[in-house]
């Protein structure tokens, strides 16, 4: 059980400082390189997803206190962070990548949705910093 616990966490810390910093770098860059970047982010979230899911299900029982209620808002920070990216993003740069949209315009929308999902993984990350103490 420790190991799984442990491994899950590493998992889950590696996957989100990954994906954290992509976005921070990707909302800087105005969507610099975000084609190269997509994947491996949607992969990092999903495994941050996956990972968390199983680490609630492992340490938070019972009824919510304020540490559940502090994560679930961080939770819901991360969650819609990665829908902004999916969709606002995603939709960008196979715009793009069909010729559908110009340059300038799809780097807009990247870098749009780069943006709002950096300051929602912000949230994030101060949530789950938080809800120790809380």
């Amino acid at each position: 059980m420790q190991i799984a616990l442990v491994t899950a966490i590493s998992l889950h810390a590696l996957a989100g400082v990954f994906w954290a910093g992509t976005t921070f770098t990707l909302a800087r860059s105005g969507g610099a390189d975000a084609e190269s970047l997509f994947r491996p982010q949607m992969g990092a979230a999903t495994l941050v997803v996956l990972t968390g899911v199983y680490l609630w299900l492992q340490l938070h029982e019972g009824p919510p206190s304020m540490t559940e209620h502090v994560l679930g808002i961080g939770i819901l920070a991360a969650l819609i962070a990665a829908g902004v990216q999916g969709a606002i993003g995603g939709r960008a740069l196979q715009s793009l990548r069909n010729g559908a949209a110009s340059e300038s315009d799809a780097r807009s929308k990247v870098a749009l949705a780069q943006r709002i999902a950096a300051l929602l993984l912000a949230v994030t990350v101060i949530c789950m910093v938080a809800a120790r103490y809380a």
